[in-house]
């Protein structure tokens, strides 16, 4: 996905998938959005030029204020009450995957952190060992473009009410998810790899596979951070509706496809979603 020749950087040509819900005055475009992409991915044509042109307005997970404070909120939910060794829970395959995600970067520090920020660690430098870059990710360029413009940005949740999601899980459902995501660690780059392919596609069904797969095989995290949230999103674009204008509203793909996503509760509830891109 990334290459040079000199000081000219190649371009890769993306066409993510938008879905539209509209009624007499009011348009909402939903993006699925990419955190962190390669450098030179280009996905701003089509469509989604278009929607970033008329859209009075950006909606994202968060704020730019928020996301500005979100590493502050981390830092103080992360640690765990009393230090427990990374050897004492997780098994050995898991382990390994674990210390070689380590050795890539440096120590996670992970004794001391719960098992949800351990993982959300892991995550960060499985994106950098892939040379993933939130600065390149979508939501940092559609920042920029209507911070340019002067248009206003929103945000659906708080730093903190996202990362309680992750706090306030059971310690087995943390513990499964941190074990399997250090168990699957060294095909982790491979699969953020078919992610981004997909999504650079607009391959809904490629990207309902490889971005809920994991968390499919854990009902309880299923539920707190895809399900629920997609249900009161689908609630925030009903009360979006009551209002005149247009509306970019940007969110992590995988709250949009499938049966469970945003498109599909909307259209379970009686609205008209199109695909637009």
């Amino acid at each position: 996905m990334l290459a040079a020749c000199g000081t000219t950087e190649q371009t890769t040509q993306a066409r993510p998938a938008m879905w539209l819900v509209s009624d007499d005055d009011t348009q909402i475009y939903m993006l699925g959005a990419m955190h962190a992409l390669p450098r030179g991915t280009d996905w701003e044509r089509g469509k989604v030029a278009d929607a970033i042109a008329t859209a009075d307005e950006l909606v994202m997970e968060l704020s730019p204020d928020e996301l500005a404070g979100a590493g502050a909120v981390f830092q103080s939910l992360a640690p765990r009450t009393a230090p427990l060794a990374m050897e004492k829970r997780l098994p050995p395959q898991a382990l390994a995957g674990y210390r070689a995600l380590e050795a890539r970067g440096g120590d996670f520090g992970g004794d001391t952190l719960d098992d949800w920020a351990v993982m959300v660690l892991m995550g960060q430098r499985v994106a950098q060992s892939a040379e993933l870059d939130s600065s390149d990710g979508v939501e940092t360029r559609l920042t920029e473009q209507f911070k340019d413009a002067r248009k206003p940005i929103r945000g659906l949740e708080t730093a903190r009410e996202q990362l309680m999601l992750f706090e306030t899980l059971d310690p087995a459902t943390q513990r499964t998810l941190l074990t399997r995501a250090a168990e699957n660690s060294g095909n982790a780059v491979k699969d953020v790899g078919a992610l981004t392919a997909a999504w650079g596609r607009g391959d809904v069904a490629a990207l309902e596979k490889v971005i809920n797969e994991d968390v499919d095989a854990v009902p309880a995290a299923r539920k707190a951070i895809i399900t629920d949230r997609n249900r009161r999103w689908t609630a925030w674009v009903h009360q979006r509706l009551e209002q005149p204008g247009t509306v970019l509203m940007a969110v992590g793909a995988g709250h949009l496809v499938g049966p469970a996503g945003v498109p599909a509760m909307l259209e379970a509830e009686g609205l008209e979603v199109r695909r637009v891109q």
